[in-house]
């Protein structure tokens, strides 16, 4: 059974607007709501407003009552492992237990550059998303942790309250195929195909096999690992339908609708919430 998120965009738009969009995800019987993880607006110009998408979980979670909510994805490289255990436990209480986890490798060399914090090489930051999913893990569930690792240290570390739920699910972001891909086998419980919106679905296939074989090298059955999507929706509703169809097809169960319509969000989430059921009846 597939699942149906809404991502609608947290930039150059008012708080107002967000509120209407996630009573809209609510309501409309979504399965997830999204944010971005951006300190900078995305896209060719990268000026203009932008919330936050930890501070507006945080929000949405007391906003909303049934649909998840989750960042897709939180730049690894923005927050010391124990201190996103926190903020995310403390999310995960706000929602009583309703968040799902994104996090991708991370590293903005635009914002790295504004505030003068430095951008880890592409492998560097690979292995920090590697010792970081260890760290929460043990942070979510364990009374006191001690943690050596090439990147990271945690000395006798205390983090609770614990989550609400035993353990949020992990989505984790990334198209690495030597050592992203690995770590998405190793630690996620689901993949989120970090390719852009638009990649041709014959390679997000290819890559959806390469992570095939990484959860066979680690002894992982690759069918216990949900994979995911994010797209931009189509204005007209039987090219929407016939692009989730697709991703369906290909084996991307967790389908998550960027709603376009840069002057009207909400108009396209509601346009999304009407097309939702159609999209229900497709598996």
């Amino acid at each position: 059974m597939s699942t149906i998120g809404l991502k609608p965009p947290q930039q150059h738009i008012g708080i107002a607007a967000l509120r209407e969009t996630w009573a809209i995800a609510d309501d409309a019987g979504f399965d997830g709501c999204w944010v971005f993880d951006h300190l900078a607006p995305m896209g060719p110009v990268r000026t203009g407003d932008v919330f936050d998408g930890w501070s507006l979980l945080a929000a949405m979670a007391e906003a909303t009552r049934r649909v998840r909510v989750g960042c897709l994805v939180s730049g690894n490289t923005n927050r010391h492992p124990g201190m996103f255990a926190k903020i995310a436990a403390t999310v995960d209480h706000l929602s009583g237990g309703r968040l799902d986890v994104g996090l991708g490798a991370g590293g903005d060399t635009f914002t790295d550059a504004m505030l003068g914090t430095p951008t880890p090489a592409p492998v560097e930051r690979v292995e920090m998303l590697a010792e970081t999913c260890e760290i929460l893990r043990l942070l979510w569930t364990r009374g006191e942790t001690d943690y050596r690792g090439r990147h990271y240290t945690l000395t006798s570390a205390l983090s609770d309250p614990k989550p609400v739920q035993p353990k949020p699910p992990l989505w984790l972001g990334s198209s690495g195929e030597k050592r992203g891909l690995r770590v998405v086998a190793e630690h996620a419980d689901v993949w989120l195909n970090a390719a852009l919106p638009g990649t041709e679905i014959g390679e997000l296939q290819r890559l959806s096999r390469v992570l095939d074989d990484h959860c066979a090298a680690v002894g992982r059955d690759p069918a216990a690992l949900r994979r995911a999507v994010q797209f931009r929706l189509p204005s007209d509703a039987d090219n929407a339908l016939r692009l989730a169809r697709s991703y369906l097809d290909a084996g991307f169960t967790e389908l998550v609708l960027m709603p376009t319509g840069h002057d009207n969000v909400v108009k396209a989430a509601e346009a999304a919430a009407d097309l939702l059921p159609r999209l229900r009846e497709l598996g």
